[in-house]
Order: C-alpha cells, then structure tokens, then sequence
C-alpha cells in the first residue's frame, strides 16, 4: 500500500513541476514582437498559415496550433504561451468574459469571410451570391451582423413562415466562433447561423446544421456531407483548389489578444464555476445528449468485435491447425494487418468522409461500424489465443460423439476458449469504451464532445474535463465489475 502511495505522490509532484515550471512570458506589445513568441492558434486558419511561416523563417518562434480557439486562450490564460491571434469579433467575445485578457490596438492582418460550396456545385454557388446581393441591397446582411455585434443578440433574424419547395441545405459549421457560430441555450447561433437561414429562406429551402471541428468544414463540404460551409472562412489560394467561395459577405481583421497583467480578477467559488457549467442554460444536457450516445456506441460496437473477432479467429485457428479456409485466411490478415496497423481516428475519418462518403447514414452507425471492426481486429487475436489453449483431443472428442465442427466449436471450444482469456477481453472492451472518446472528429455529440461545447462556451476546462473523466472512470468501473462478475460466476459453475 506504500508502495502506491508513493507512487501516487511522485506523479503528483511532477504534475505540480510541470504546471509550475513555465518559462517567462514574453511581453506582446505589437505584432512585430512576434517574432520569438510562443503563439496560439486554431489549427487551419489564416492565422495558422501566416504564422507557420513565421516560423520556419525564425527558429525561435513556436506555434502552438489548438482545434478550438477556446482551447488556445485557455492556454494563454494559464500562461502556457505568449498570446493567442485570431479573428477580431471572436477574440472580443473571449475578451468579455475574462477581463485579464486584452486585445492589441494593431491589426495582425486583414481579411473577408465568405461561404463555400463543393467545386461541382456551381449552380448553388450562384444562387448563393444572388441572394447575398439581394441581402446587402436590402441592408437586412448588415442589421443581421450589427445587431449579433454591436447589440450582442444571439438570434437576429427570424426564419421565416414559407414554402421550402427547392430541396434541402446541410450546412457545416464550427461553433466556437462567437459572435459568428456558437452555442447558446443548446442551440447553434450567430452571424452566419442567421444570414445561411436568409438565404434559405431566399431559395425556398429548407437548412440543417451540423458541428464539426474547423479543419473537417472544407472537408465535409468536398466530400459531400454538407451543402455549404459556412464558418468564418476567409478564402485563400491553397482553399480554392479544393472548394468554390461564394463572395464576402463581411470583413475582417486579425488581432493579437495578450494577458492584461494588471488586470486583478477575483476567483469564482466552485459552487459558482460548477454554476456556470453545467447549471446555466442547462448546459448539463450536452454531457447528458454525449453520455447516451457514448453508451450506445459502445454497447453495440462490443456486439459486433465480439461476433466478427469469434468468426475470425475460428478461421484463423481452423486454419493453423488444419490448413484449410486458405483465401478468407488470407483476407483475414490482411484485415487484421490494416486495422491494427493504422491509428482508429484515421479509421474513423475514411469510414465516415470516404467509405459512406455519398451515403445518408447516421454518424451514430458511422461511429459504431468503425469502433466495432477496429476493436474486432484486437479481440481476434485474444480469442484465438483462447481457442489454441483448448487442448485438440476435445474437438476430437466433440466430432467422435456425433458432432459437428460448428457444433463442436460453439458447444465445446468457444465457451472454454472465452473463460480462459476473459480478462484480456474485458480490457479490450475498456479500451474500446474510451476510444469512442475521438468522435467528436466526424462532429457526433459524444461525451467528450458535450464537454467541449461546455469550455468553449465558459472557458473553463477544469470542471468539464474533471466531471467527463469521473464519468468515463464510473463507466470503466461498471464494464470492470460486469466482467469481474462473469469470471467469478463461471469459476463457480466449475467448481460445481
């Protein structure tokens, strides 16, 4: 007991170091002070790309590159790095609610956001810029941006009562772009929440919106699961050989946002934090919505890498000791090979963007396919290992008494080979439980995603991360004790 003791209070202390142990930060004052800087960013924006060479011009420049911008000033304001550049709008809604953080007077650089569409929908690119002229002459694009600006209303425009007789819009996003996309009260709203939805109602269409993390919007948009990406997006060469860019609906300029260290801000009570997370606007549901369906991805998940893994592994046994099943052998390790060999995000990103690329499928089943057949891959090899414990003499004993070898397989060898190596499949069922963890890639409101939502909407990471991880260390205990029950029930019916 001592022993882990000690364990636990070294890691403790390196834990400690390592928050403690920052170097000093450097004082930004302007964007020519850059150079040399620790610098935040959110990965595959403008300012990731002008930064990174800056970077590779001045080896002393470090570029820190988040998938959220939440993420990066959380960082800035743990003092992690130097200073975070991103678009000015979002950078004042994080300036609002921490008053230490402070945005520099200069411009980083100069932009304009438009919308985009895949390059072989250049019909609806044009619908799409005769509507945004029909929404300037009106005034009603710039009362939409004022009013989500200046007035700081979630909701501008009202989606209005019509026929929607000319099919249907899917429209990607990143929301944790405030004032431009971002949650509020469980809801996707903001800028270009409000001008897609004019502009749907201009066409007769019906919309759909759907959060992804920034670098999947183009993505989605090329490969055909969204209609429209509509986040923030600021057009660039490298942009234009893979999406079409309908024209600017707005400008905008790069800032600089830095610690104000003479800013003195009280510290919130935990009863006051864990208000703010999960109490207001009943910010709870997002973990409750991600709890459900990391449950019931990993529930059925299990169901079919227990039932795939079983049928390959008796292909690949019947196969080692008798030599026969030579092709789906064959097929089988390729399989194996391929899946244990590549990472189960990557897995994830070609089922979902390439395998049913074209396909109306939920990402719930997309999220379920994937997981099964990556955790199958791990639980083959365990139960083959299972069934090449069980002595040859009982299947032989098995087809001696009249059975089968299907009989005998399932009646006879599965049921030993299981008890034998259950412990390793409970352990492969742990991991898969906490690899559902990266759904949030294909944008599925998992539960590591609900607490996602929550930080970019508070900004703070301690009480969201902490009360994810309790959940998934309850989940992980529950699979443990279910497991642990099993083995010990099946010791007892062989005692008896």
């Amino acid at each position: 007991m001592r022993k882990y003791i000690s364990v636990l209070y070294v890691l403790l202390v390196v834990l400690l170091l390592c928050a403690c142990g920052n170097s000093q930060q450097k004082n930004i004052k302007s964007p020519s002070d850059l150079s040399g800087a620790h610098i935040g960013v959110q990965l595959g924006t403008t300012s990731d790309v002008r930064l990174s060479k800056l970077e590779k011009n001045n080896q002393q420049t470090k570029v820190e590159r988040y998938t959220k911008c939440a993420d990066a000033i959380q960082a800035l304001l743990q003092g992690k790095i130097d200073c975070v550049v991103d678009d000015e709008q979002p950078a004042r809604a994080f300036v609002r609610k921490n008053e230490n953080l402070e945005v520099l007077p200069q411009s980083f650089s100069h932009d304009a956001y438009a919308f985009c569409v895949s390059k072989n929908r250049m019909v609806l690119k044009q619908r799409i810029d005769e509507a945004l002229v029909k929404l300037k002459n009106s005034g009603l694009l710039d009362t939409i941006i004022h009013r989500h600006i200046y007035d700081n209303i979630p909701v501008a425009y009202q989606k209005r009562d019509i026929g929607r007789p000319n099919g249907h819009l899917v429209v990607s996003t990143n929301a944790t772009f405030p004032p431009y996309e971002y949650y509020d009260d469980g809801v996707i709203v903001g800028i270009d929440i409000d001008v897609m939805q004019a502009i749907a109602d201009i066409l007769g269409m019906s919309i759909e919106f759907e959060d992804v993390n920034f670098d999947a919007v183009i993505t989605s948009v090329q490969t055909g699961k969204a209609d429209v990406g509509a986040a923030g997006l600021t057009v660039t060469p490298d942009r234009l050989k893979n999406v079409l860019f309908s024209s600017p609906y707005t400008s905008c300029r790069q800032v600089i946002v830095v610690k104000n260290n003479e800013t003195t801000v009280g510290s919130m009570s935990f009863m006051d934090k864990f208000n703010m997370d999960f109490l207001v606007e009943h910010r709870y549901l997002y973990l409750l919505h991600g709890l459900g369906n990391t449950i019931l991805i990993t529930v059925f998940a299990i169901i079919i890498s227990l039932i795939l893994g079983s049928l390959i592994a008796i292909v690949r046994t019947s196969h080692d000791r008798n030599g026969n099943m030579k092709f789906l052998n064959t097929l089988c390790r390729v399989y194996l090979t391929i899946v244990r060999g590549t990472p189960t995000m990557v897995q994830l990103l070609i089922i979902y963007y390439v395998i049913f690329a074209s396909a109306d499928v939920s990402k719930v089943v997309v999220a379920i396919v994937a997981f099964g057949l990556n955790s199958a891959a791990y639980l083959a090899e365990v139960i083959r290992s299972g069934i090449m414990s069980i002595d040859r003499g009982q299947m032989e004993a098995g087809r001696s008494l009249g059975m089968s070898y299907a009989q005998t397989m399932r009646f006879v060898i599965l049921p030993q080979a299981y008890k034998n190596v259950l412990p390793a499949i409970g352990n492969e069922l742990i991991t898969l439980l906490k690899e559902t963890s990266i759904s949030g890639y294909i944008g599925l409101v998992d539960l590591t995603k609900g607490s996602d939502i929550i930080r970019s909407i508070t900004y703070d990471a301690m009480l969201p991360l902490g009360v994810v991880a309790l959940i998934y260390l309850v989940l992980v205990m529950s699979l443990e004790a279910g497991v642990s029950r099993i083995e010990k029930k099946l010791r007892k019916n062989e005692r008896s």
